[in-house]
């Protein structure tokens, strides 16, 4: 029975609705990022020089990511619960040097995101002007610590699994390390060289994703040297494996673009 209590009390705290209350912390590693906001479970931290208005927006598209429907419950528990367990957590920076203030432990999952990288006007202007970065960083550490670890023969970022599988084809065979040159027949050919195998699979995800929600509908010329699947139909098309795995009811995978709005 204690049990069975234990259990329900965290799962009634994982999946509580967020308050995006802004709260100060005296988390390890964390003291110059001064400030933080938790959703369902997963910190936020911002260093002193980022505005309130972005990390309120960044939290915001975080639980409209886990939480699609926006009914105050996580889509997935599965993916949560693996958030949760690699103690996943993301950073907000004014200056790139805010980065080296950062010195998490070892056991945590972490992403940044940047101040002015993050642009709230752009989904609700029709995804015009300058992108919003953070439906991509908040993105890939839903994806790298919980996708990719609650479904790891699925979505695990490593050779041989199914995203891995469908992304070589995307990039026109098997590339351990970031080739020079991608195949002609290629239409996912990411550059930097220093993004290796997992991390290729990261960005891939992130692209199709965001594509199938509408995300890069109007950044065709701006993004076409790394993807060039840039809507929904042109994802289902040329690249039916990836579709059919993020579109597969069973993992609950968001249908709307996040705008920063939510509950409201």
């Amino acid at each position: 029975m204690l049990v069975f209590i234990l259990t329900l009390s965290l799962f009634s705290f994982q999946s509580e609705r967020p308050s995006f209350e802004v709260i100060q912390h005296n988390d390890e590693g964390f003291d110059y990022f001064n400030r933080k906001i938790v959703v369902f479970g997963i910190d936020i931290y911002a260093a002193p020089g980022v505005e309130e208005e972005r990390l309120l927006h960044a939290a915001n598209v975080m639980a409209q990511y886990l939480d699609n429907d926006e009914d105050g419950m996580p889509d997935n528990q599965l993916v949560l619960d693996s958030m949760r367990a690699s103690k996943a957590f993301m950073i907000m920076w004014e200056k790139p040097k805010d980065l080296r203030r950062e010195s998490s432990p070892r056991d945590r999952e972490g992403q940044d995101l940047g101040n002015d990288e993050t642009q709230p006007e752009f989904v609700a202007s029709g995804m015009t002007g300058r992108f919003d970065a953070s439906l991509e960083e908040v993105l890939h550490i839903i994806t790298h610590a919980g996708y990719a670890k609650a479904y790891p023969e699925i979505f695990g970022e490593e050779k041989g699994t199914s995203i891995a599988n469908a992304m070589d084809q995307a990039r026109g065979g098997h590339h351990k390390k970031t080739p020079r040159e991608y195949p002609e027949s290629s239409w996912y050919s990411y550059n930097d060289r220093t993004c290796d195998y997992a991390c290729q699979i990261t960005e891939y995800h992130y692209w199709s994703l965001t594509s199938i929600l509408g995300a890069q509908i109007n950044r065709s010329e701006e993004i076409n040297d790394e993807w060039r699947l840039n809507t929904p139909e042109l994802l289902s098309e040329c690249d039916t494996a990836i579709y059919e795995q993020l579109t597969d009811p069973k993992y609950a995978f968001p249908k709307v673009l996040p705008d920063g709005r939510y509950g409201l």
